[in-house]
This record gives structure tokens, sequence and C-alpha cells, in this order.
């Protein structure tokens, strides 16, 4: 029997945002303290270090998908879910495609990036609107704290990733740093990317769960 309690979106982003906040506490000190790169890699980006969030949406959609499916809040169409996610994850190579061979500038391509992120994970949202908010509320909480710790690490200099620079970076002051490297693509890149990559595996997942669900009724049938 499918669990029809309807989970608040606070109640469903609770405990995730806690773990992540967590997990980037814990590759801070990672970081500072030169433990294992291949860990807490302090390369600009975050040289694909296992200890650290940007993968998390990949859970946590299962997770959110699973929640809301139980409680009769799958998407109208997995189907569509699907398409629309795929959809919001093809355009980021296209623009990016795009605005080089305009020649866009290192700046311009950052902001390219940031800004079609951001839309992809709106277009990706469009096909399960439900799953689409938990994900955006669970992005904030995950990426308000990131923003807020690079400010410092910048001004600092403390030598970890959320204070390293992209190679041939302009020179300019720090807070206009932390602005163009920092505020800014927290607050569009990565929740563009929590939404798209979150809203791929989580339709997946309503497609799978919706499978089963009919596998016991053709049966019964």
């Amino acid at each position: 029997m499918p669990d029809t309690s309807r989970p608040s979106t606070r109640d469903l982003v609770l405990v995730p945002a806690i773990l992540t906040l967590a997990v980037t506490a814990l590759r801070l000190v990672g970081e500072l303290q030169h433990w294992s790169p291949a860990l807490f890699s302090r390369a600009g980006g975050g040289g694909g270090a296992v200890i650290g969030i940007s993968w998390l949406p990949l859970v946590f959609g299962v997770y959110f998908a699973w929640r809301l499916a139980s409680a009769g809040e799958g998407p109208a169409s997995a189907g569509k879910a699907i398409g629309m996610a795929v959809l919001g994850l093809a355009m980021v190579p296209a623009a990016l495609f795009i605005a080089n061979k305009l020649g866009a500038p290192q700046l311009g391509m950052i902001v390219t990036a940031c800004l079609v992120f951001l839309a992809a994970g709106i277009v990706a949202s469009r096909g399960w609107p439900t799953l689409g908010r938990t994900l955006f509320v669970y992005a904030l909480a995950a990426r308000v704290p990131v923003a807020a710790l690079m400010l410092p690490a910048i001004i600092g200099k403390w030598g970890t990733h959320y204070d390293a620079l992209p190679p041939n970076f302009p020179v300019m002051g720090p807070v206009k740093t932390w602005a163009l490297i920092g505020l800014f693509p927290q607050m569009t890149l990565w929740i563009g990317f929590t939404l798209v990559t979150g809203m791929l595996v989580g339709s997946i997942t309503a497609a799978i769960l919706r499978g089963r669900r009919r596998e016991p009724v053709a049966t019964a049938a």
C-alpha cells in the first residue's frame, strides 16, 4: 500500500540539508588540514573530490522522488518528466558550444554557464513541479552556506577550492571576485545543476516505481 501521508517540503528537505551542511563542513576541515587530495581536493571547482556536495542531488533526487511518489505526489507523466529533464540537460552543452563559437571571453563563458544551467533547471522542473520545488528549496539550503563561506575564504586566501580562481582570471578586489565566482555561480549554476540532476534521477525513479506498482495489478488480473 502506498504511503498516503503528504510530507511537507520542510519535512523532506530538513535532514538532507543538515547532512549536506555537515559534508560542507567536513570538506572545509579536510582542505584546511591538507588531507588526502583524492577526498578533499583543493583544486578549483572541487577537482572531483569524493567528499563534496555536488553529487548529493543524485542521492536526494531519488529520495525526494520516492517520498513524493509514495505519498501520491508523483508526476502526471513520468515520460514527460524524464523528457523535460533530458531537454534541460541538453541545453547546457548546446549553449556553451554556441557561446564558444561566438568567441565569448572567459567571463562571458562563466556568465553563460551560470544562466543556462539555471534556465535548464527551470525547464527540467516543468515535468514534475512538486519535485522541482522540493529540489529548489534543497538547493538553496545547500548552496547559500557555500556562497557565504566563499567570501571569507577569498578574502583570507585560505588555499581551498572555495577560494581557488579559474585560470587567467582577471585581477580584481576580493568582494567583486566573490560575486563573480562565488555568489553568482552558487545562486545560479549550482542551483540549476541540482535541479537538472535531481529531476533526471527523480523522474526515472518515479517511472520505476510506477512500473512496479502496475506489475502486481497485471498479475492479479
